[in-house]
């Protein structure tokens, strides 16, 4: 994987606004422009998120990925607490991902389903939106749908996520990130007009393209946005925004064991990630990136701990990228945490006489615990969310705010005492 974050002399001019985008012009770069003073301000924030992910997830991949003296570059980070993740839902007091996404991108608990918006359903400014307003660029990277829930609550306002082409046209014409990279291709073409990606592919054919608000991928160039659909047209794009679109849907099949599940996407996280940075990192003024991993949860949701693991390597192999990168710049804060805990997992002996569940919620296994000969097996207690509390782990400026007993929303005030410090939001 190359790595071209450390990049000097090099001036990126304005993309112009495309007629009728909407759009302004992307924020140019200043190589020779001077650092801010040093201090504990950070002036890049990296929040990672495996969706799905509680601590009995994080203890899976520990013992499957680096065994009992290992640790994970997610659990290796200086600081550590948990996060309350309940939502202000009339109905339900688990969490989906819409509403606890919502918490960590704008500091408000809301409803099931509300993206960037309040209880009320009126709209709420994202860490995203207030980098961009001080300055910085912006990216958001993910294995899911780009428009998914996680993903569109740091960057659009809609009452109901499943809206996922008007969330892309927000995108476009409102928060604009500067990266965007993910799959859900299906919602930046109209139906009958496949992109890049086939419709019906042979994976599952029910994929086809169906956006609402015409071809954005289109606009999305005409607004100044590289584009790029396979891997190889990833790694060759150059320029300040970029939008990347690797699947007509999730980045891999989410199915039961044996049903044609596969974790294999056409570009790993780990690379889209870099790629974000390579990007990201021109700018001299910082950066917001948020990077999810989305086939923790969707595996966890199929009782699928096999795939589950792979998803788990990805995460923690993007997390050690985002460290290296943190090392090589100081003015960084990294932070790992699950937005919500999915299949109620738990790890347990071997044990012949004590298969418990069905289907879905059956035991899973048997594991190998690395570098030994035992065993252990995975239990689900459901298909769907828990309300277990989810570890978070964080380094750089303003981590150790995130060393605590917090609601969900306190990540979110911690980050924006982070990046601009005591300074009032502009």
């Amino acid at each position: 994987m190359t790595k071209q974050w450390l990049r000097t002399g090099v001036a990126v001019t304005a993309v112009a606004t495309a007629a009728g985008a909407g759009l302004t012009a992307a924020h140019p770069r200043w190589p020779g422009e001077p650092d801010p003073p040093h201090g504990p301000q950070a002036r890049n924030v990296i929040l990672i998120q495996g969706d799905g992910m509680g601590l009995s997830h994080r203890e899976l991949f520990r013992l499957a990925l680096v065994g009992h003296e290992g640790e994970l570059a997610m659990d290796s980070m200086p600081h550590s607490g948990w996060v309350h993740t309940d939502p202000a839902d009339p109905t339900e007091p688990v969490t989906d991902s819409a509403a606890a996404a919502t918490a960590f991108a704008s500091g408000v608990k809301t409803y099931n389903g509300a993206v960037g918006v309040d209880a009320e359903g009126n709209p709420v400014e994202t860490l995203l939106e207030l980098a961009r307003r001080n300055g910085k660029s912006t990216g958001l990277v993910t294995t899911s749908q780009v428009t998914d829930a996680t993903p569109a609550a740091f960057g659009a306002h809609v009452t109901d996520r499943s809206a996922q082409s008007a969330i892309a046209l927000q995108y476009l014409t409102s928060s604009m990130p500067d990266v965007v990279l993910g799959g859900g291709e299906d919602w930046w073409y109209p139906a009958g007009d496949p992109g890049e990606w086939p419709d019906n592919p042979p994976t599952d054919s029910t994929e086809q393209s169906k956006g609402t608000e015409g071809n954005l991928v289109e606009r999305a160039q005409q607004a100044g946005y590289t584009y790029a659909a396979t891997r190889e047209e990833l790694a060759a794009a150059t320029g300040p925004r970029l939008l990347g679109l690797f699947a007509n849907e999730e980045m891999f099949e989410h199915r039961n064991e044996g049903e044609g599940a596969v974790y294999d996407p056409a570009v790993p996280l780990p690379e889209m990630a870099a790629k974000a940075l390579d990007v990201l990192s021109e700018d001299r003024r910082g950066f917001f990136l948020l990077i999810e991993e989305e086939g923790i949860d969707e595996m966890a949701h199929h009782s699928n701990a096999h795939l589950l693991i792979e998803a788990g390597r990805a995460l923690d192999e993007t997390v050690a990228l985002a460290r290296e990168f943190a090392a090589e710049h100081p003015r960084t804060l990294v932070l790992v945490v699950g937005d919500h805990e999915t299949g109620g997992l738990a790890i347990e002996n071997v044990d012949p006489d004590d298969e418990s569940g069905d289907g879905e919620e059956a035991e899973d296994g048997p594991f190998t615990v690395a570098g030994t000969d035992l065993e252990f097996t995975v239990d689900w207690t459901t298909g769907g969310h828990t309300g277990a509390a989810t570890p978070i782990t964080a380094e750089g400026p303003g981590a150790e705010r995130l060393g605590v007993v917090q609601q969900n929303t306190d990540v979110h005030d911690a980050v924006v005492r982070a990046m601009i410090g005591n300074r009032r939001p502009r």
